[in-house]
């Protein structure tokens, strides 16, 4: 498996592989979320000219992508989608540790708690759950974004990995 910067040919198939791994979200009742449009290419190819997105390829085949940005000074995880086809073969764990090694001081992201390949997969990862007073102003910002559009319906928390 290859970890690379997207082409900007490839942005579609990052849409895909959201959908394709949003579709596991109806399964633990959150059709909501399931439901989501992934971001516009327009959004995905600011964060390839930015060089804050990688995909996973392997023979050929884009598996899997993270987004990321810069928060407070750390790498903040926008988004990681493995498409469910290579699922639970380290694709993602390899995307974050890619990412790790960007030379930030830590990375965050926030993920919903309850689902099993969110918080406790984080977790996993080295990730842990930090409470409200150890939210810097950015993370602040950032969960107050994802409240407005309604995902706190569900356990919701930040995730911190020092590095």
């Amino acid at each position: 498996m290859d970890i690379r910067a997207p082409d900007v040919t490839e942005l579609p198939r990052l849409q895909e592989i959201e959908r394709a791994a949003g579709r596991c979200f109806r399964d633990v009742g959150m059709p909501e979320i399931a439901d989501d449009e992934p971001l516009t290419l327009a959004e995905l190819a600011r964060y390839q000219g930015e060089g804050m997105a990688w995909v996973a390829v392997e023979a050929g085949q884009v598996l899997a992508y993270l987004i990321a940005d810069e928060v407070d000074g750390n790498g903040h995880v926008e988004q990681v989608s493995v498409h469910p086809d290579h699922a639970g073969q380290g694709t993602g764990r390899a995307l974050i540790d890619h990412l790790a090694a960007q030379g930030f001081p830590a990375l965050t992201l926030t993920a919903f708690t309850e689902v099993p390949w969110n918080g406790p997969y984080y977790e996993r990862c080295g990730f842990r759950p930090l409470q409200d007073s150890e939210l810097t102003p950015g993370l602040r910002v950032i969960r107050r974004r994802e409240a407005e559009h309604g995902l706190d319906r569900w356990p919701r928390a930040c995730m911190r990995r020092d590095l």
